[in-house]
């Protein structure tokens, strides 16, 4: 009776404490995992996040090109993330944006922050009321922090994974979240997940300065769709430059960019029937009509779309190749 006497007095004083907290700083709770990260050698920087807790993306990750990357989470404090990115267009460093909002906030003890900056400083803090188990660690161009998970071996195979990958910045924060995930991560398990990347320079126009930005708010195994969001991803970045070689009338190039979206996303029809497209316009013609043929056979639409093509020069070849596209089923 003793011993439940002050487990109970215990579980009221913690209660008391977080509710003071949320008095003055509204929370949601984002038990989770997260990597906020720079590329040495782009600039660009990005967070990557997961936890179970719904719409993950929408208050623990926070990135500004040519100013940094912030995740906030355990009992969020949302503010952290566009106060603290304006802290950072003041030339505050990572550690000194940590010790600002952390020293300004009364719930201080249910936190947890990563912060990196546009030159690589990182800092971090895990507030020690925090649930076990919980931790983090910063080095140059990257942080990790993690609350709540299986076990302590999630921040340190994050860090390794990160480091030991090569590639994109993107890439290198996937490894970790899957590093994360085969040690178990969140205790609870799994439901959503999220991935920013800006670059490394302000261009002035926000539209042309994210890079990628994917949400995955509610998922049986976030970590796997985010994996194939990102191949998606990968994919029409490739389709997105030959479009612009397109354009500029670039047919060469427009084919290879095509060819390569196809191969990281070859059930998609329609990297297929640009890749076919593009084939023509190359004067490749033969090498169009299989993969043509099959686009018809899938879905008839297409071939509706393929008549249209020449009014507007996006399909240039004569009447009698065109008559052999269209006749292929």
């Amino acid at each position: 009776m003793k011993n439940y006497f002050f487990t109970v007095v215990i579980i009221i004083l913690l209660f008391s404490d977080y509710i003071a907290a949320q008095n003055q700083f509204p929370s949601q709770l984002a038990h989770t995992y997260s990597i906020v990260a720079r590329d040495p050698e782009t600039g660009e920087m990005g967070v990557a996040v997961q936890t179970h807790w719904f719409n993950v993306g929408s208050r623990v990750s926070w990135a500004e090109a040519g100013v940094g990357a912030i995740a906030t989470q355990s009992f969020t404090n949302a503010s952290f993330g566009p106060r603290g990115l304006e802290l950072l267009k003041l030339g505050k460093t990572a550690q000194e944006v940590v010790d600002d909002l952390i020293e300004s906030d009364d719930g201080r003890d249910f936190r947890q922050l990563g912060v990196v900056d546009k030159f690589g400083n990182s800092a971090s803090y895990t507030g020690q009321k925090c649930i076990y188990a919980a931790g983090s660690i910063n080095e140059e161009n990257f942080s990790v922090q993690a609350n709540l998970m299986l076990s302590e071996k999630v921040w340190s195979s994050m860090a390794q994974a990160f480091k030991n990958t090569n590639g994109a910045l993107a890439e290198r924060m996937m490894a970790a979240l899957e590093a994360a995930q085969k040690e178990g991560g969140d205790i609870r398990g799994k439901q959503s997940a999220a991935m920013i990347v800006v670059k490394g320079n302000s261009s002035g126009n926000i539209w042309e300065d994210e890079i990628l930005n994917l949400k995955i708010a509610d998922h049986s195994n976030p970590i796997k769709e985010m994996r194939r969001l990102l191949n998606v991803h990968n994919a029409y970045v490739h389709m997105n430059k030959g479009d612009s070689a397109i354009e500029k009338n670039d047919f060469d190039a427009a084919e290879k960019e095509y060819e390569s979206a196809m191969k990281a996303y070859p059930e998609n029809l329609e990297i297929k029937y640009w890749y076919a497209v593009a084939l023509a316009n190359a004067g490749k013609i033969q090498d169009s009509f299989p993969l043509f043929k099959d686009i018809f056979t899938k879905d008839k639409n297409w071939k509706t779309l393929t008549e249209r093509l020449p009014a507007s020069d996006l399909l240039n070849v004569s009447e009698e190749v065109l008559n052999n596209i269209l006749s292929l089923e």
